[in-house]
């Protein structure tokens, strides 16, 4: 029987819509409504078939039952199910965009909801739509395709489905020369869904899609060009062996598409030089087209009008604006990780970690042409090396000298971005460059500032060797003035370059540290939020990098107390802790016995730390649905912190444990789930053994298996801390070891004779077998 809406019930249903408004009532009517079985039936009809009500009020009505479905479609009623669906596919072409991109939105939720197996009609109805002569129902049925390709483009290419792709596949590139660009973009886009997967339906009609892309090459619709773009981008990371015949043209292409009106054609398009440097033919490929592609990126590097209003470049001062807490990104421990001198982190693949390599525009999160462009000739630096210059310094020379600061600042990044790539051919032009880009660090456009904090940074490694009268002290000077500048951005910008300053400089700042200790220390007064965390990163960098030279009463009395003020201010399940805990690991660790007269304090806390996280993951595991899972970073930024006293302390830690439960704890730790939280505690078992061995014995019979069970290369970070572990414990057990040798010395072999086993492991490893 057909279902009509009750004409109260309909009022009820437009109410709510209306109070949609304001959101507290709009919940506690949902709540009540959805206890009626065909409340949904009501929403659908409002979205589909009430024509006298307003766009947005029916759109509205659309997404309220989009979430619904998504919330409790298994509990709709099967004929509630059934006139949602069927509703949906008769109106698809509804003459208004917005109620047909709601109803392509609706129809995909129902489909992501494991429908697409148990609505065979779907896709098959879809498609034939596709052949309407009118062009409401095409574009309907295309929008609510291209949103099902991207939701399930897996599943589509699936023998639980029967492979439709094969089907629909032909059928969407014969689209590709329909007469409204509307239509001819969303054939593009569905068949783009389906390149990086390497679908068989679409690599078996590769050449009629790439013949037809290039049919397309030309069209006046930007959404066209932007798709026909991308495609391109993704064929060359997947069958580059079907481009490389017609290379030549679509480089031509591509350089015309960069420069593109339209910024975001012009973004896709920069893509491929990003994706073409990655390909072993990229040298060859470019060669002959770099006098015309350089040029293009150098101007895609000059920030766009949008970037400076966005980026409040008229804005000098702003240090005592409050930050709204949308701008401070999350952070992510790095946990520790174990070499033989302790030099600190490596990533998985053992190498040394770069944290951030391009950021020098971070705020603008946003992924522009800017940042596409400079990335790209970074990467392209690296491949051709000195080849790029002759192209690129005749450019510097206009840009790092013009009056107007937007292109001045462009060419600093430019500088900045072929650091890595053309070092060697830079050395001759340094001792002039290096003394301009100190100078713009004073310019009156903060923006100008702070990219030229970032530019130096990049060239601090040659700075760093150059006589520190030449370049260090001129560049640290002006650093410091700038992490004291009256911009927030170039704060920020000023402390991460000094930072990377201080990583390469190392013992050469010794003779500095005061006037450092001052503008840092003074910066804790002045800064806000988001640029506190960074100032927190240049004290640890600073630590690790003057080591025992920073243990001076001095020295101490000057950083201490603002740290340890922060450390009281903070709460427990503050996140602001992982910064400071970080810090307070590298500066406990550099001050040695300078650290003791704070140590307590910061020692209980940590240990709580680790008890209530512990606690808390206990209480999720028994009753998820009472508790929250805690975050375990503050487990694993403990533990760091622990290792860290340790390590800085040597035997003056042994009062601290044997008044404490950790070795109970540091049990349970090492056999937590999470491989970062194993890393951690082994590294702290480690430094324990070094520091404070008879509290570690006693526990060596119940440790041993553990540490045997972690020596798995799958992770890289854990195996290399249990394996440094294991070394430190033989060394202090001599003889007594003998029995636990079986637990481990199989794996330790293994470990040795894999291919590809990381440095630092093979280093741990060897010691000790």
């Amino acid at each position: 029987m057909e279902w009509h809406p009750d004409d109260h019930g309909l009022q009820q249903v437009l109410q709510l819509l209306k109070d949609s408004q304001s959101p507290d009532t709009i919940k506690q009517k949902l709540e009540q409504l959805n206890q009626f079985p065909d409340f949904n039936n009501y929403l659908i009809f409002v979205l589909t078939s009430l024509k006298s009500e307003d766009e947005p009020t029916r759109s509205l009505s659309g997404l309220i039952l989009k979430n619904n479905v998504k919330a409790h479609y298994q509990n709709f009623p099967c004929n509630v199910a059934d006139f949602i669906k069927r509703e949906c596919l008769n109106n698809i072409g509804d003459p208004s965009p917005l109620i047909r991109a709601t109803i392509g939105i609706l129809i995909t939720t129902i489909a992501s909801k494991g429908e697409l197996q148990t609505w065979p009609e779907l896709l098959p109805q879809l498609c034939n739509l596709l052949n309407s002569e009118d062009y409401n129902t095409c574009e309907g049925s295309f929008g609510a395709l291209q949103k099902i390709c991207e939701d399930s483009s897996e599943l589509l290419d699936s023998d639980a489905l029967n492979r439709p792709l094969n089907i629909m596949i032909p059928k969407f590139l014969q689209f590709f020369k329909h007469c409204s660009p509307k239509i001819r973009s969303h054939a593009i886009a569905c068949v783009n869904q389906f390149i990086i997967g390497r679908a068989q339906a679409l690599m078996d009609n590769i050449d009629t899609f790439i013949e037809s892309l290039f049919a397309l090459a030309g069209d006046e619709d930007s959404e066209v060009r932007k798709n026909v773009c991308r495609a391109l981008v993704m064929l060359l990371e997947v069958r580059i062996d079907r481009l490389i015949p017609h290379m030549h043209s679509i480089i031509q292409y591509m350089l015309q598409r960069t420069q593109d009106p339209d910024e975001n054609v012009a973004l896709e398009a920069c893509e491929f030089w990003l994706t073409l440097a990655e390909q072993p033919i990229c040298k060859e490929a470019l060669s002959g087209h770099l006098i015309q592609l350089i040029p293009i990126l150098v101007n895609g590097m000059k920030y766009s009008e949008i970037d400076i209003i966005l980026l409040k470049g008229d804005v000098e001062e702003d240090e005592a604006v409050p930050d709204s807490e949308q701008d401070i990104k999350p952070r992510f421990h790095k946990s520790r990780t174990v070499t033989l001198q302790h030099e600190g982190a490596v990533d998985e693949e053992g190498e040394d970690i770069d944290e951030d390599e391009d950021d020098d525009d971070d705020t603008l999160s946003d992924w522009n042409l800017r940042k596409c462009s400079a990335a790209a000739l970074d990467v392209l630096a690296n491949v051709f090396r000195e080849e790029l210059l002759p192209h690129l310094l005749p450019l510097l020379k206009d840009l790092l000298f013009h009056p107007d600061w937007v292109i001045k600042e462009s060419g600093i990044l430019v500088l900045g971005a072929i650091a890595e790539g053309c070092m060697q051919g830079m050395v001759p032009y340094l001792p002039e460059l290096i003394p301009h880009l100190i100078q713009c660090l004073c310019d009156k456009k903060a923006l100008v500032r702070s990219i030229a904090c970032w530019t130096l940074s990049r060239y601090a490694h040659w700075v760093v060797s150059q006589p520190p009268d030449a370049h260090l002290k001129p560049l640290m000077k002006e650093l410091l003035k700038r992490i004291l500048d009256g911009n927030k951005r170039v704060q920020e910008a000023a402390c991460s370059a000094f930072a990377t300053l201080e990583e390469e400089a190392c013992t050469e700042l010794v003779p500095y540290l005061s006037f450092i200790l001052d503008t840092l220390v003074f910066a804790f007064g002045k800064y806000q939020h988001k640029n506190l965390l960074i100032l927190y990163d240049a004290i640890g960098t600073l630590a690790d990098s003057v080591g025992h030279h920073l243990n001076q009463p001095e020295y101490i009395q000057k950083l201490m107390p603002p740290l340890i003020a922060k450390w009281n201010e903070l709460r427990d399940e503050d996140k602001d802790l992982f910064p400071l805990l970080e810090c307070l690991s590298s500066v406990a660790t550099a001050l040695q016995s300078g650290f003791l007269p704070y140590c307590e304090p910061v020692y209980q806390r940590c240990v709580t730390l680790v008890q209530k996280t512990l606690a808390q993951a206990m209480m999720y595991s028994q009753q998820p649905d009472q508790y929250e899972a805690p975050d375990k970073d503050f487990m694993i930024v403990a533990l760091d912190l622990l290792s860290g006293l340790a390590e800085g302390l040597g035997g003056h830690v042994d009062t601290l444990v044997s008044r404490s439960n950790i070795m109970t704890l540091l049990f349970q730790c090492m056999q937590d789930t999470m491989p970062e939280v194993r890393q951690s505690s082994f590294a702290l078992l480690g430094d324990l053994t070094k520091a404070c061995f008879p509290h570690v014995k006693p526990c060596i019979a119940e440790f041993m298996p553990i540490l045997g069970t972690n020596l798995n290369p799958e992770f890289i970070s854990v195996c290399n801390n249990a394996t440094w572990a294991i070394g430190e414990i033989c060394m202090q057990m001599g003889v007594e070891m003998q029995p636990y040798v079986a637990m481990v010395l199989n794996q330790l072999v293994e470990i040795i004779n894999r291919p590809n086993t990381p440095k630092t492991l093979l280093e741990n490893t060897g010691i000790y077998v």
